[in-house]
Order: structure tokens, then C-alpha cells, then sequence
């Protein structure tokens, strides 16, 4: 059965950023490095890193810190690297005609995001799984999905969502199931300090919603 179409994960009135060249969509080499040399965007994040810098009490004209600043605002720049880019037109990139209509699954994607909340970092693995329907995708572009929506301040709720989402709306497969476990620094570096605490996150649509069966494998092919 044919799965309805998910609201699109980029909207017309949130597009992705552009970097001066335009779009990264359109090849891996592109899609693997985020633009981070935009000068106006790198000097603004420098002088707020500076101003962060004297409200922690430290002085950043002290030799150790006189290039934090640049150094910490393009290494921002490189992690949230993922609003410069569109996750959908990434995998239309990649479509291909093909009969098969058994389980696909790509596990174990390295992941690496940073929390909305207090702006440090949660890492993990996701695990994705796809029913084609008449269309399969290139695998590589599984793993560029996930990065691509890990490199924004994120929640990991959202971020496994979204990947489904995107997913579903491209390949308009039988079912998209996606599983996340994760460490959160939120939580093992402050607050509760709670340092072997693992999130895990699921976001399913068609027959891994329908069918305990499909679900059932696709959760044992994950923990094999």
C-alpha cells in the first residue's frame, strides 16, 4: 500500500541556507564538508566567542586563546554545517528504478550531533531500514541523510523523525524504520552526570508500523 506523503522536512518559509556557491546537494564530495569560510558569518561567531571568552573570567589576549575564537566559530560552522544543505534533493540525486522489495538496512551510521539545549554534544549510531516500493536509493545517501540532519542543533527525537521522514518522502517505500542510540554530554558532563546513560529513539512509518513481523526483523537484524 502506498504511504501518504510526509510534510516535507524543508519549508517554504524555513529553506535551507545557501552558502556562496549555492546549494551542497549535488555530489558527496560537497555533502561530506559543510561550507564554514563565509567571512561575515565566521567574524560574527569570533566576537561573540570572544565576548563569551571575558564573561567566563579568562582573558583572550592570553597566548593560549588569542585564536579561540576564529578557531571555535569555524569548527561551528563546520558542525551545524547541515542547514546549508537539503537532505531530500541529496537523495533524489541518487533514486533508481529496481524490483527489489525485500528489507534494505544500513546500520551502525556513525553519528554526531549537538543539543539544542545547551549546545554540547550527543553522538551515537542510527540504524536505517527501507522497504523499496519499485525505487531504491544509493546507500551511501542513507548515511549523507543522517549527517546532514545531525549537523543542526537538534534534539534526538526530531533528528530520528526527520531522517524517516525524509526518507518516506523521496523514495515512497512500503515502510522506513529508523532506530538512534545515543550518548549525551548534557548529561554525563552536567546536571545528573549519569555517565553510562544511552537514549534510544524510534521513528517508523508503513509496514514497520503495520506488521510486528517487519518490526520484529528489523530490531533483530539492528542488535545482531
Amino acid at each position: 500500500m502506498k504511504q501518504e506523503k510526509i510534510p516535507s522536512v524543508i519549508s517554504e518559509s524555513n529553506p535551507p541556507l545557501q552558502s556562496a556557491e549555492g546549494c551542497c546537494c549535488h555530489d558527496d564530495e560537497c555533502c561530506s564538508v559543510a561550507p564554514e569560510t563565509d567571512p561575515l558569518m565566521t567574524d560574527r561567531l569570533s566576537e561573540t566567542v570572544y565576548a563569551m571568552l571575558e564573561g567566563l573570567g579568562e582573558d583572550p589576549h592570553r597566548e593560549g586563546l588569542l585564536k579561540t575564537p576564529e578557531r571555535v566559530a569555524r569548527s561551528l560552522r563546520f558542525l551545524t554545517g547541515g542547514y546549508s544543505q537539503n537532505p531530500e534533493e541529496l537523495l533524489k540525486n541518487a533514486v533508481f528504478t529496481e524490483a527489489y522489495d525485500e528489507m534494505v538496512v544500513v546500520r551502525d551510521i556513525d553519528l554526531f550531533s549537538m543539543c539544542e539545549h545547551h549546545m554540547l554534544p550527543f553522538f551515537g549510531k542510527a540504524h536505517v531500514a527501507y522497504i523499496p516500493d519499485g525505487k531504491i536509493v544509493g546507500l551511501s545517501k542513507l548515511a549523507r541523510v543522517v549527517e546532514v540532519f545531525a549537523r543542526r542543533l537538534q534534539v534526538q527525537e526530531r533528528l530520528t523523525q526527520q531522517i524517516r521522514d525524509a526518507i518516506q518522502n523521496v523514495l515512497n517505500p512500503k515502510g522506513v524504520g529508523v532506530v538512534i542510540e545515543a550518548k549525551h554530554l548534557c548529561m554525563v558532563m552536567r546536571g545528573v552526570e549519569k555517565l553510562n546513560s544511552v537514549t534510544t529513539t524510534s521513528a517508523m512509518s508503513g509496514q514497520f508500523i503495520t506488521s510486528q513481523s517487519t518490526r520484529s526483523e528489523f530490531l533483530r537484524l539492528i542488535k545482531s
